[in-house]
């Protein structure tokens, strides 16, 4: 009877002593909850940043602090409500430590309230309307902003004969910020806008109004899109003949996406625009980011890409800076400030507004070596979120 009691309490000692290691094993996890839009009509965005953030952990390991970072990907399918019911599950059943991704504004939105009740850092890798950050005291932002983006080209096209334009934007958030943005600046450089146009965002049906583009006869029409509908609006554009028109296409480089680039054909050359980043960036640090997101995935990386890239070494500088420690507040304190160099140049993280402060490029897209680029020729450095400069 002793050696049967023995064997049980020695049985169940080693029961207990095999859980701890695997009790210690799960508290060293730092999950991730990386939510986009991996189906439906904006996949193209979830595509891209899932393949950058899978690219930065396999090139710098899933280990930092001594914690193993552990991605757990949602697809939304582009559905607000789809976003937060998967960032509330997240964050009760999975027990993750970091919300991230966020294809569009509406997902982001929907998502902050939940970020600040759990406080948990939601890091938007995507969604560019200016008053994101605003949401949430526990949101940080890796991509950009519209007014930050279309800053660039509102500036340039009266110093290079544009006086008067229309403006043709996608009719929500960032659509509203980049007509807004683009007015504001275009108009202090000495231009005109003669019309603002909306589109509808859902099933984008665009010829009535470049029908109505046409009749005005701008200098230029100014155009945002999301990310992966550019390739139907330049279709529509070249249908009814604006492509030689006269009338000099310009925007945010959403419509001329690098994801969807190379399939517009010739309409595409000449178009000018403005972004925080291009495949075809000179710098050794895009060189060989466009070469191993290229060989891992067999697509080129665009502006997207890049949300993600960065949205990883955020967490993962924040976490050294932290020493591991996990807690929501203090990974979004060591979040604040951080600098490093990014493929799209250099970035800091600014500690008052959460945004990021990065270059931004003016481009022309032009044929290289057989396949169309946006190609840089010059660019405004440092470029904090004008939306949030008082």
């Amino acid at each position: 009877m002793t050696t049967r009691r023995t064997l049980i309490k020695s049985a169940g000692a080693l029961v207990l002593a095999a859980s701890f290691p695997l009790i210690a094993s799960a508290q060293e996890v730092v999950k991730v909850g990386l939510i986009l839009p991996m189906t439906g009509p904006f996949a193209s965005t979830g595509r891209q940043i899932e393949a950058a953030a899978k690219l930065y952990m396999a090139q710098h390991g899933n280990t930092v602090a001594g914690k193993r970072v552990e991605l757990i990907v949602k697809d939304d399918t582009n559905v607000a409500d789809m976003t937060k019911r998967l960032a509330q599950e997240l964050i009760v059943n999975d027990k993750v430590n970091i919300l991230a991704g966020f294809g569009l504004t509406p997902l982001a939105l929907a998502t902050a309230p939940l970020a600040t009740q759990a406080k948990v850092p939601m890091v938007v890798m995507a969604a560019g309307t200016a008053m994101i950050t605003e949401q949430s005291p526990f949101i940080v932002r890796t991509s950009f902003t519209l007014p930050q983006n279309t800053l660039g080209i509102a500036k340039w096209a009266p110093n290079n004969g544009i006086k008067k334009a229309v403006t043709l934007v996608s009719d929500f958030g960032p659509g509203i910020d980049a007509q807004n943005a683009f007015k504001k600046y275009f108009t202090e450089g000495g231009g005109e806008v003669v019309q603002e146009i909306r589109v509808p965002v859902r099933n984008p049906d665009f010829a009535p109004f470049l029908q109505r583009v046409s009749n005005l006869k701008p200098d230029a029409v100014f155009v945002f899109v999301p990310s992966g509908v550019g390739s139907i609006f330049m279709k529509q554009f070249s249908e009814r003949g604006l492509d030689k028109s006269g009338i000099k296409l310009i925007g945010t480089g959403d419509v001329t996406d690098d994801d969807i680039l190379n399939d517009m054909g010739a309409a595409a050359k000449g178009v000018i625009t403005s972004m925080n980043y291009s495949a075809a960036l000179d710098n050794p640090a895009n060189k060989a980011y466009v070469e191993a997101f290229t060989k891992a995935n067999n697509m080129r990386p665009n502006f997207m890409s890049v949300g993600g890239y960065d949205g990883m070494a955020l967490i993962y500088k924040a976490l050294e800076k932290t020493k591991g420690d996990v807690s929501g507040p203090a990974l979004l304190e060591a979040m604040k400030g951080q600098s490093w160099e990014s493929p799209r140049g250099p970035v800091t993280i600014d500690p008052d507004t959460r945004e990021i402060i990065q270059n931004v490029y003016i481009t022309e897209v032009k044929e290289v070596n057989g396949a169309l680029y946006n190609v840089p020729f010059d660019k405004i450095e440092a470029v904090k979120d004008p939306a949030k400069i008082k």
